[in-house]
């Protein structure tokens, strides 16, 4: 009995050893697997994980935005107005390119810098270059009440229909009738005036009230008019009670190309007249001096013409040029100061038969023909036929030129 139970208390002792041990081992085992765990879970994947989760997030986020109409709504709302500002900046940059081609079609906008004015400009534009060029641009200037004096100079020495048509082609020489707009803009006059121009097509109107007292600001804007609309060589201003040679005029005028800066006309200096209800009164008289004296060196109204550049300048400072009483003053007070030639030339004032008839005998027939008491032709819409016949140039004088 004592050899059995001591068997037997050994086989229980060594029966609970055993267990003990599988006990710590699983115990062991369970705590490395987790100290394994969490380092194979946490080191090695961590930072692909995060970016995993980061993206995987946003995409959540953007999937739920997209499902929200609200904000699906609000997205294309701010989606369409920077399609909306990106338009109005594409048509602001069109603007701006399209100013700034029409300003450098204006040839010479860099003419005044830095308080000093200039005459001319040697850089060229491309729009420039594509305008056509002509030789001179006449505008006779006119007036709403002188219908009769137009159709006298129509019937005389201004070319009508296709002869109009092929100077301006061939000898690159424009003529218009200047007038500009009533003081009741759209009445009587100015629709008198504009079924005149249907039938004629031979006017230039202008942006400027029509009046006697105005007649210095009808020049300055008939030349800074006519050089924006036309590149010619030279500018010429004539009345519609004056006798005009087309090729003789021509021809004057070309004798003067190369110049770059020519004033030409029949000089003049008459007195500064201060008496109030003189008909060339100067309210102004006081600028030029003492009673008794004389204006400077300009050219009579009649009749005058200035080289390109000279109208150029008109045009970029028609806000500047003081405009006096007389038309003819305020355009020679813009050249003092400027390095302008003045050039007197009596072929552009000759009188009326038998002066310019003489002349034209002699083989040196006049550019124009008026009489000096009457500031034009006297009674020139009866006379100025006459004056035509027996001091005008040979019709075919002005083709066979080249100007």
């Amino acid at each position: 009995m004592s050899v059995k139970n001591r068997g037997g208390s050994e086989f229980a002792s060594r029966n609970a050893f055993s267990r003990n041990w599988v006990l710590l081992l699983c115990l062991g085992s369970f705590c490395a697997g987790m100290f394994f765990t969490n380092r194979m879970w946490l080191v090695p994947g961590g930072e692909r994980s995060s970016k995993l989760f980061r993206v995987a997030d946003a995409q959540m986020k953007i999937k739920s935005e997209d499902c929200n109409p609200q904000r699906n709504g609000y997205n294309a709302s701010i989606i369409e107005n920077s399609r909306t500002r990106l338009s109005i900046q594409e048509l602001n940059d069109t603007i701006a390119d399209l100013e700034r081609k029409l300003a450098a079609a204006m040839e010479d906008n860099e003419s005044v810098s830095k308080g000093s004015l200039s005459l001319e400009n040697p850089k060229a534009d491309d729009l420039t270059l594509k305008r056509r060029k002509y030789f001179m641009v006449i505008g006779i200037n006119t007036a709403f009440s002188s219908r009769k004096r137009r159709d006298s100079i129509r019937s005389t020495w201004m070319p009508q229909g296709e002869k109009r048509t092929k100077l301006e082609e061939e000898k690159g020489i424009i003529i218009r009738f200047v007038i500009g707009h009533s003081s009741t803009s759209g009445g009587i006059l100015d629709k008198a005036v504009a079924a005149e121009e249907l039938m004629n097509r031979d006017f230039l109107r202008l942006n400027h009230v029509e009046g006697y007292l105005e007649l210095s600001a009808k020049t300055k804007t008939y030349f800074a008019t006519a050089v924006a609309l036309w590149d010619a060589e030279f500018y010429v201003k004539v009345d519609d009670d004056v006798h005009v040679n087309l090729a003789t005029l021509g021809s004057t005028l070309a004798a003067h190309r190369r110049k770059p800066r020519v004033y030409i006309g029949c000089m003049k200096s008459g007195p500064v007249l201060s008496q109030k209800g003189l008909k060339y009164h100067e309210p102004e008289h006081w600028i030029f001096g003492g009673e008794g004296n004389k204006y400077f060196r300009h050219a009579t109204g009649q009749l005058y013409a200035i080289s390109k550049n000279l109208a150029k300048y008109i045009l970029k400072n028609q806000d500047m040029l003081h405009k006096y009483a007389n038309e003819d003053v305020s355009l020679g007070s813009w050249f003092i100061g400027l390095d302008v030639e003045h050039i007197d030339n009596r072929k552009l004032c000759c009188g009326t038969p038998p002066d310019c008839e003489l002349k034209a005998q002699s083989g040196n027939p006049c550019v124009a023909s008026f009489d000096w008491k009457c500031s034009g032709i006297c009674k020139s819409v009866e006379r100025i036929m006459e004056v035509h016949s027996r001091c005008g140039e040979d019709e075919n004088d002005v083709w066979s030129k080249s100007f």
